[in-house]
C-alpha cells in the first residue's frame, strides 16, 4: 500500500469548521520536501481555495523523487486543452512524477459557481478524458489532434501553441467517484480511481472494484496497474482525551456527508438509506447541530478509522490493505517529536 498526503503536512482538519492551520503558498516547497523526507510515495493537492496546478508546480520544483498530483482538480470549468497544457507542463517540470486527478463536481456548483450548462457527468468526463489524451498524443507525435464528441470537437494545433514531445508523456489520470457508473467510466478510460471518503472498504471491494473491472472489460483493458486511492475519514490523537475531540468532529462530518444526496449510495449499501434521507431533511432545514447525534458509534466506526496514534496504523492496515493501492494519511506536524511519530507511522503503513 502506497502512502499519500495532502499539502500542507501540518494541516489540521477539524470537521466542518475552518482549518486551524492556514494554508500558505510560500511554504509549499518546504512542506513538499518534508513529505519527501518522511518517505511518502505521493504528495497531493485538492482544489478548494487555490489553483491546484500552481501548487503542484511549486511542489515539483522543490522536490526530486516524491510523486505529485491533484486530488482532485475540477475538470469541466477548464477545457480539455487547458487541462492538457497544465498537466503537460507539470509532468515536464517534475520529470514524470505527476498524476492528474480529476473530479466532476455536483450540478449546483457547475451551474451556479462556474456558470456552465449541466450535462450528465459520467458521459461528459469520459469524453473529457479521451479528449485530453488525444491532445497529449498529438503533441507527442507532432500531429494534429483529431477528436470529435458531443461536448468537444478538437482538431487544430499550430506550432506557436504546441509544446511538443516530452520525456515522460504517459500521465496517469485518476477520477473521483462514488457511484458505480463513474467507476465503470474510470475502468474504461482512466488509470485510477479516487473514492470519496464515505466509501467504506466493503463498498470499494464489492461495488467499486467490480464496476471498474466491468468498464475495463468493455474496452479490452486490464486493471493490473489500476490505482485505487482512498482518503479515509480518520479520527486520531496522541491520547484518549484528545481523541474525543476528534471523534466529535468526525461524527459531524459523517452526518454532513450522509445528508448529501450524491453520497447516498455509499450509505444505502450498508442499509442506511433511511438515515441519509433523515439527515438530508435536517440539513435542508439547517439544523446542523442536531445531525451528529444520529451517527451512532457503530455507524461512526463503519465510516471512519478511530484510534490513538499507537492504534491507528493497525486499524488502517487491517481495513484497507487488501482493498486499495494507495492510502492518504498524515497527522499534524509542529514539533520534531511529531515528525518522528509520523515517520514511524509511514514506515508501518508502507509495510502493510
Amino acid at each position: 500500500m502506497k502512502l499519500e498526503t495532502l499539502l500542507p503536512l501540518g494541516k489540521v482538519d477539524p470537521g466542518l469548521r475552518e482549518p486551524e492551520v492556514a494554508f500558505d503558498l510560500q511554504t509549499i516547497g518546504s512542506e513538499a520536501l518534508k513529505v519527501e523526507s518522511l518517505g511518502y510515495d505521493n504528495v497531493m493537492f485538492e482544489e478548494t481555495k487555490y489553483d491546484p496546478y500552481i501548487a503542484m508546480a511549486l511542489a515539483a520544483n522543490a522536490t526530486q523523487t516524491v510523486g505529485i498530483g491533484t486530488a482532485v482538480a475540477i475538470a469541466f470549468p477548464r477545457s480539455p486543452a487547458v487541462t492538457a497544457m497544465s498537466a503537460w507542463t507539470i509532468q515536464a517540470l517534475s520529470g514524470g512524477r505527476f498524476t492528474l486527478g480529476l473530479g466532476t463536481q455536483v450540478r449546483a456548483h457547475i451551474e451556479r459557481r462556474f456558470g456552465l450548462k449541466w450535462s450528465a457527468a459520467g458521459p461528459w468526463i469520459r469524453e473529457y478524458v479521451l479528449a485530453v489524451k488525444e491532445i497529449w498524443r498529438a503533441w507527442q507525435c507532432s500531429e494534429q489532434p483529431n477528436f470529435s464528441g458531443q461536448h468537444y470537437n478538437i482538431n487544430l494545433s499550430v506550432p506557436l501553441f504546441d509544446p511538443g514531445p516530452i520525456e515522460f508523456p504517459d500521465i496517469p489520470i485518476h477520477l473521483a467517484a462514488v457511484k458505480p457508473f463513474m467507476c465503470r467510466v474510470a475502468g474504461e478510460v482512466a488509470d485510477g480511481l479516487r473514492p470519496h471518503p464515505v466509501c467504506t472498504a466493503d463498498y470499494i471491494q464489492n461495488v467499486m472494484w467490480p464496476a471498474v473491472r466491468k468498464g475495463a472489460t468493455n474496452e479490452n483493458r486490464d486493471v493490473d496497474d489500476f490505482s485505487m486511492s482512498i482518503k479515509p475519514l480518520i479520527a486520531t490523537a496522541p491520547d484518549e482525551d484528545q481523541l474525543q475531540h476528534k471523534i466529535r468532529d468526525i461524527r459531524a462530518r459523517v452526518a454532513f456527508y450522509a445528508s448529501t444526496p450524491a453520497y447516498r449510495p455509499a450509505f444505502a449499501h450498508h442499509g442506511l438509506g433511511d438515515l441519509a434521507d433523515k439527515l438530508k431533511l435536517l440539513s435542508r432545514a439547517q439544523k446542523w447541530e442536531e445531525m451528529p447525534k444520529f451517527i451512532s458509534d457503530e455507524v461512526l466506526n463503519q465510516y471512519a478509522c478511530v484510534g490513538t496514534y499507537d492504534e491507528i496504523t493497525d486499524i488502517l492496515a487491517r481495513r484497507y490493505k487488501d482493498v486499495v493501492t494507495h492510502c492518504e494519511f498524515s497527522i499534524p506536524v509542529s514539533t520534531p517529536e511529531d515528525h518522528n511519530i509520523l515517520r514511524e507511522m509511514v514506515v508501518a503503513l508502507r509495510g502493510a
